[in-house]
């Protein structure tokens, strides 16, 4: 099989479950911002490694279950499945639960924090801005839709991600043992 199909070299791209729409319509607008968080993501998981590798590759995996959502026709919806093609609620606890991990151990910076103390940090913060436009996106392509999780999802992520880099420039990251307490 190969990479190219020519199927969107009039400017067009096909949805998950069917369909075609325009590559700068609302959808793909939305999908490929998630698609470039998880590139940014991933730039911040090869600096890095252990438990916070795998809480980014973590992150990386719930924004394809995003992406899938997105890509989907509203009409199709019916046909996603919850934590794997439909956000849930569980992937928003879990976010909300590493959050109160990182406040409980080192908090949070009551001032303007200009980024780029660490390396790893500035990654994690490159991805957070890019989380946050790919909520704007979704927020314009799911107006009006009832009922979907992305939003919400995008919007702790990104919350997570705050928080995630400033634990990390202050050198103290929850380990998997401390957010399950």
């Amino acid at each position: 099989m190969k990479i190219y199909t020519r199927k969107g070299d009039a400017g067009e791209t096909g949805l998950f479950h069917g369909g075609r729409v325009p590559k700068d319509g609302t959808g793909p607008e939305a999908y490929g911002a998630v698609d470039e968080a998880v590139a940014a993501l991933g730039v911040a998981r090869s600096l890095t490694h252990g438990d916070l590798a795998a809480d980014i590759l973590e992150a990386q995996r719930a924004l394809f279950v995003v992406a899938a959502e997105l890509a989907t026709d509203p009409e199709r919806r019916d046909r996603l499945e919850p934590g794997v093609s439909l956000a849930t609620q569980e992937l928003i606890d879990v976010l909300e639960a590493r959050i109160d991990a990182i406040e409980e151990g080192s908090g949070l910076p009551t001032e303007f924090v200009v980024p780029g103390g660490d390396p790893v940090a500035a990654a994690i913060d490159v991805a957070r801005t890019v989380v946050r436009r790919a909520e704007r996106r979704a927020v314009t392509h799911l107006r009006g839709l009832e009922g979907s999780l992305v939003v919400p999802y995008l919007n702790r992520l990104s919350d997570y991600l705050y928080a995630l880099a400033r634990a990390v420039e202050g050198d103290w990251v929850p380990s998997r043992a401390e957010e399950d307490a």
